[in-house]
């Protein structure tokens, strides 16, 4: 164990012995054993009404298989003296017309039903699931095959099918039922298809392609989890229909001459003038037997589905979020909240922010503070994981899922939107706050035109007809520098390039009039052209008193757009200054080792200089400074007690260091 953490153990910072304290050592025990990932069966039986339902089917199941020794009469045994009689102690669910049992024939006739709709589900996975598979990943004529074989599929008549197997195989219900899982298998592949077109574009499908792992692995491992929600919610569909198919042909006659669900429906029908009650029995099996299968399923999805996402269902207060916070983190570390600027249009004051790792709420963002006035355009800089995008996102309640502020204000336009309702964002988003997300095309739907979505945009916050609405995105368009608006309104996203799309972007974010617009890395992975002409519209944005929070890794863009700029690593606010005061004299050396790295001073011939080492993650923050780990100048002062952000009045700017105006001093100096 590393000294930092011994010291962290103790409410002093000190321990004589070295040894862990018991109490933080059980503690630390206890975090592990709860941050443990559940198995499927304790999530699926925190689930109450799936676990009830997969109960339920279980004793069916059990009590329909073992009807020959537990049932207390035979299916045909009768007994004409007690014909329609209700239920009584001989007969507990009353008799048919014949004088049979009407227990002993629901559990006999459960056998027939059931196998019919195993019958039907076996076919219909084994053949819909692989095919579906197959097609959305390999694609090609397969998939073509696929596709015209469900729309031909679509077109036939289902009854009719069955009714010519059934004159072909006379009273043979097992025929019938797997003719009904190949004519559903078709519609399934195209369900399943559909599903496995999205998971095959993750990141980790392509990582696995990289590494040379064969196309059969990849789909049973790695697509088929992430599709089996799909396939266990089409299951318990055509499941419920196959009971709903077995029971109409009992009833119309066109089964097995042997007793069954849907043959006990034809008798109660028969008899219903005379014995209401023959129906009840009956119809309540099959109306409970389709309600529990579609819970079952639903249950099973959903935790399938918490696999692969965070736990949100029942996301920790605030209050208990920020009590945790302040148990974990000592009081020293946060520091005192300055009044916010008084013409500020954006104030944002302590925020923490909390996300689920590992099912565990952890702060990923600590003690943000800074002020953006009208018309300014402020930057935040830093490495990638140091809080940049949280920061801007938690502006706009756009959290992740199970994310949470904890603590903290964010007041915008006099309101505090850190404790705003969805109702409040829904009104601020777009209308008062424009969003520029750094990749472009995937913020636009693939489905319509780029002048759609713009003027759809348009008319949500401003109220205009659909002409007018149209007309504004052409301004728009016009005003973003788009060459010839009205054939880029036309297109659609895969018909414009990157620089054009991320123009649309900044349409659509213009198209309310906000008076702030959230620009993250507007530029990335755009030419150097491009990137110059976006900047120089993000410029002109401040000629009309709009302000611009800018998150960005380019020092160069920063220097060329910004006003004011801060620095974050590791969740924290290290700096804030005025741009050129920033750059020409550091005040923390994590700003310092950023500009060394840049590569714009890079010499020809030599080494770029770089900070060694990477951004720890939030649950690995150390105790004390965070670029403890990192730095050049680092103290035992450093790794004692967390650093609180100070204010150097003298020079107008703030720094999260014990040692600012020293290193101010010799970067003047050099």
């Amino acid at each position: 164990m590393k000294g930092t953490d011994m010291k962290s153990a103790e409410p002093n910072g000190a321990n004589l012995t070295g040894a862990e304290p018991r109490d933080a050592g059980t503690a630390r025990a206890a975090q592990r054993s709860a941050s443990r990932p559940l198995s499927f069966a304790a999530r699926f039986v925190r689930k109450r009404a799936a676990a009830a339902s997969a109960a339920y089917l279980l004793l069916v199941l059990l009590v329909t298989l073992t009807a020959g020794w537990i049932a207390p009469y035979g299916t045909d045994e009768q007994d004409l003296t007690a014909a329609l009689d209700g239920p009584s102690g001989a007969h507990w669910l009353g008799t048919g017309e014949l004088g049979r049992d009407v227990l002993s024939r629901l559990m006999h006739g459960g056998q027939v039903t059931l196998l019919g709709v195993l019958i039907t589900l076996a076919v219909y996975l084994t053949l819909g699931v692989p095919a579906g598979m197959v097609a959305g990943y390999r694609g090609g004529w397969f998939d073509r095959l696929v596709l015209k074989t469900a729309d031909l599929i679509s077109a036939v008549p289902v009854i009719i099918v069955l009714l010519v197997v059934l004159s072909v195989f006379t009273n043979d219900e097992s025929a019938a039922m797997a003719a009904n899982g190949i004519l559903g298998a078709p519609l399934l592949a195209r369900v399943v298809r559909s599903a496995t077109l999205g998971v095959k574009e993750e990141l980790y499908v392509r990582a696995a392609i990289a590494g040379g792992i064969r196309d059969r692995v990849i789909i049973r491992r790695h697509v088929l989890p992430r599709v089996a929600g799909v396939i266990l919610v089409q299951a318990s569909v055509y499941g419920a229909y196959a009971v709903l198919l077995e029971t109409g042909l009992g009833f119309l006659g066109l089964g097995t001459t042997e007793a069954s669900w849907g043959s006990m429906i034809a008798e109660a029908s028969k008899n219903i003038g005379t014995d209401p009650w023959l129906l009840v029995p009956s119809g309540f099996m099959i109306i409970s037997f389709i309600l529990a299968l579609g819970l079952l399923s639903d249950g099973m999805r959903d935790t399938l589905a918490e696999r692969y996402a965070p736990p949100a269902d029942k996301p920790p207060s605030r209050r208990r979020a920020a009590r945790q916070s302040l148990l974990q983190v000592p009081r020293t570390s946060v520091s005192a909240l300055a009044a916010p600027t008084e013409d500020a249009l954006l104030s944002v004051r302590g925020l923490t922010v909390a996300l689920p790792i590992d099912g565990t709420p952890t702060e990923v963002i600590r003690d943000v503070s800074f002020d953006l006035r009208a018309g300014e355009v402020l930057g935040i800089v830093g490495e990638t994981g140091c809080g940049k995008t949280v920061t801007a996102t938690s502006v706009l309640g756009m959290l992740p899922a199970g994310g949470e502020i904890t603590a903290g204000t964010i007041r915008f336009e006099g309101n505090d939107l850190a404790q705003a309702d969805a109702a409040s964002l829904r009104r601020v988003r777009g209308r008062r706050i424009g969003w520029i997300s750094q990749d472009p095309v995937s913020g636009l739907d693939p489905s319509f035109t780029a002048g759609a979505q713009v003027a759809e945009v348009v008319r949500l916050h401003t109220g205009c007809t659909r002409k007018e609405a149209r007309q504004r995105a052409l301004e728009l368009f016009e005003l973003v520098r788009l060459p010839d608006p009205a054939r880029v309104a036309a297109g659609h996203p895969h018909q414009l390039s990157g620089g054009m799309a991320q123009r649309v972007g900044i349409a659509a974010a213009l198209a309310g009039h906000p008076a702030l617009v959230i620009a993250d890395e507007p530029t990335t992975a755009l030419d150097v052209t491009v990137q110059a002409e976006i900047l120089d519209l993000l410029r002109e944005l401040r000629k009309t008193g709009t302000a611009v929070l800018l998150i960005t890794h380019d020092w160069g863009v920063l220097a060329d757009l910004c006003d004011r700029a801060v620095v974050m690593y590791a969740g924290e606010v290290v700096e804030e200054a005025e741009v050129t005061a920033l750059v020409t004299a550091p005040a923390h050396p994590y700003t310092a080792g950023l500009l060394s790295s840049d590569p714009h001073h890079a010499v020809p011939g030599e080494p770029l200089p770089a900070v060694e080492g990477a951004v720890p993650p939030p649950p690995e923050w150390p105790v004390g400074c965070h670029f403890q780990n990192r730095c050049p100048r680092v103290t035992d002062a450093c790794r004692e007690k967390p650093v609180v952000i100070s204010r150097l009045a003298a020079l107008e700017r703030s720094a999260r260091c014990i040692r600012p105006v020293e290193l101010i001093g010799e970067t003047v100096h050099d």
